[in-house]
């Protein structure tokens, strides 16, 4: 089942993370912190398939040594270390395709905005029997070399916060990567940007495979869908759902939410309905052309249209802050 999927998050000293630990996570490696004497050991790690430090011009570096000198480079208390691009791979080419398309996405990544590119393919996490009977509705896939697994191929693009140079050389902060910059500047964001690209990569490489079927960027709004697109759990909250085939705080909040979201669109169409009858009767009775179909209109309804105005025009006030809510 083909998904399309790309996110963007920022790796914060201010959060308590540090660019060593989300590097040796990751890539599944051990890795020293020598800013903390801090330990990351992630070497046991199952499920990396590759993992390669790009730098612009296409060089690479020592992980261990590139992270630990940008730890050093960022002198701040609060400093944002790195972004991370976080992308969906289609199950439908092979690993050795999916490997050559994440790749070169993080090639031109590191290009583009001049900075290094620590890129790690992870494998689906598997799916025994006893999970599936307790949650038989999760997707899932099953494969000679895997088993039964749930169909995530996926990437990680741990992009450095500032530039580098072709040979490691650590640079300024590279503000096209950063949101606040770039909505000051009235600019795309890093993510707006290169969910249209990855896109494009996509379907090229899936159409170089002989399929058909193509992945679409757009939000379901943009492509005319009405109903809720799914949405992300996270591990935490997937987890407990794993363990106890029983929704999780987080599904039922969303559920919640969509119910209220509901609740207010339909009480927001009321109040419209309302509010152009009167806008109508107004015209009507100032001897303006209604700006649309009316009723038909006596004298009563007219005496009653303008006696109302006031309040339907307190109403008219709270439904354009349901609006603002809804959207």
């Amino acid at each position: 089942m083909m998904i399309y999927h790309l996110s963007a998050k920022a790796i914060s000293r201010g959060a308590g993370r540090s660019a060593t630990g989300a590097a040796a996570y990751r890539a599944g490696e051990r890795i020293e912190d020598e800013r903390t004497g801090l330990e990351f050991d992630y070497s046991h790690k199952t499920g990396v398939l590759h993992a390669e430090l790009i730098l612009p011009g296409g060089g690479s570096a020592d992980r261990a040594a590139f992270w630990n000198a940008l730890e050093r480079h960022h002198k701040r208390q609060d400093a944002i270390l790195a972004r991370e691009v976080e992308i969906a791979l289609p199950s439908e080419l092979t690993t050795e395709q999916r490997q050559q398309l994440a790749a070169d996405f993080a090639r031109e990544l590191a290009d583009r905005y001049g900075v290094a590119a620590d890129l790690a393919l992870h494998a689906p996490r598997p799916i025994g029997e006893a999970e599936l009977a307790r949650n038989p509705g999760q997707h899932h896939e099953t494969d000679p070399e895997r088993g039964r697994h749930n169909g995530n191929w996926h990437a990680h693009i741990l992009l450095s916060a500032c530039h580098v140079s072709p040979d490691g050389a650590l640079g300024r902060k590279a503000v096209e990567l950063d949101p606040i910059h770039c909505q000051r500047h009235h600019l795309e964001n890093m993510a707006e940007r290169e969910r249209g690209r990855w896109a494009e990569r996509a379907n090229r490489a899936l159409e170089r495979a002989g399929h058909e079927a193509q992945l679409d960027h757009r939000s379901h709004a943009e492509r005319g869908f009405d109903h809720e697109p799914s949405r992300h759990l996270g591990p935490a909250a997937a987890g407990y759902e794993r363990r106890t085939g029983q929704p999780s705080h987080k599904r039922l909040n969303y559920e919640q939410d969509a119910g209220e979201a509901l609740t207010r669109t339909v009480e927001l169409s009321a109040l419209e309905g309302e509010w152009q009858q009167v806008h109508r009767a107004l015209c009507y009775a100032q001897g303006q052309a209604p700006d649309g179909p009316i009723l038909e209109i006596d004298r009563v309804e007219i005496e009653r249209g303008l006696a109302t105005a006031a309040a339907h025009y307190q109403e008219w006030q709270q439904m354009e802050a349901l609006k603002e809510q809804a959207q």
